[in-house]
């Protein structure tokens, strides 16, 4: 059903993603003053980001001398970010007006190549829907 409403299948990237903007996000199941027309599909988006061995340097001093790691709240604020735009992409391709009831997931995973590297993963899901007058 999603697949053959496919809005964005001839626009390039940076008209897609002005397109898309005007997706409403929301944690929240419903939105103030606007009635759920209804669900077109669940939504998801996906980022995993590398943390270099300079990275992971840093935040050894932090863990040692406690502190904020700095480093690692904008890498973690940037992939939700990335999130928050792939998935009003995914919602305007399928043809959604919001996407509600969006949850993140934040994990990390060791890369054991001897780099001192790892990768930090963000996801995001929510309900697409369309939205009445």
């Amino acid at each position: 059903m999603a697949l053959n409403r496919d809005r964005a299948a001839n626009v390039s990237v940076v008209s897609l993603d002005k397109a898309a903007s005007s997706v409403i996000l929301t944690t929240a199941f419903d939105i103030p003053g606007r009635e759920t027309g209804e669900i077109v599909d669940i939504v998801g988006a996906e980022v995993a980001i590398g943390v270099n061995i300079f990275k992971d340097i840093a935040n050894a001093w932090r863990d040692t001398f406690g502190g904020r790691s700095n480093t690692v709240q904008t890498t973690l604020r940037d992939a939700r970010v990335q999130c928050q735009a792939e998935l009003r992409r995914e919602a305007f391709r399928i043809g959604a007006d919001a996407v509600i009831g969006v949850r993140f997931a934040y994990s990390e995973a060791s890369v054991a190549t001897g780099t001192g590297g790892g990768i930090l993963f963000v996801s995001a899901t929510g309900t697409a829907v369309s939205l009445g007058d």
